[in-house]
């Protein structure tokens, strides 16, 4: 079983930075395709972006696209979600997500998921 780990959330104003981390264990790193997805209170969780287990597909959703950007250090286990140009629209829990080697922007196709970071942006 995958265990994912956030960190990095925090309370910003609009037009910040923030950047997420997601550190990953139970499987070999390599093997896992990890997502960001996000849920805003009152809505549904919606994918955010997602990277292959090696790194080479990533993909965003259109909302963050050119804002956000998802990286993954191997010597760390971490994925790192890099959020800048921060809107009040982005203010919601985020979460990663595991699954073996293919990405998804799917959250039934994940079957493991972190505890949840908030990030909160301010107008």
């Amino acid at each position: 079983q995958v265990q994912l780990v956030e960190s990095g959330g925090g309370l910003v104003q609009a037009g910040g930075s923030l950047r997420l981390s997601c550190v990953v264990s139970g499987r070999t790193f390599s093997t896992v395709a990890v997502g960001w997805f996000r849920q805003a209170p009152g809505k549904e969780r919606e994918f955010v972006a997602t990277t292959s287990g090696i790194g080479r597909g990533t993909y965003y959703a259109d909302s963050v696209k050119g804002r956000f950007t998802i990286s993954r250090d191997s010597t760390k286990n971490t994925v790192y979600l890099q959020m800048n140009s921060l809107k009040p629209e982005d203010t919601a829990v985020y979460y990663c997500a595991a699954r073996n080697f293919g990405t998804s922007t799917e959250t039934v196709d994940y079957n493991s998921w972190g505890q949840g970071t908030q990030v909160t942006v301010s107008s």
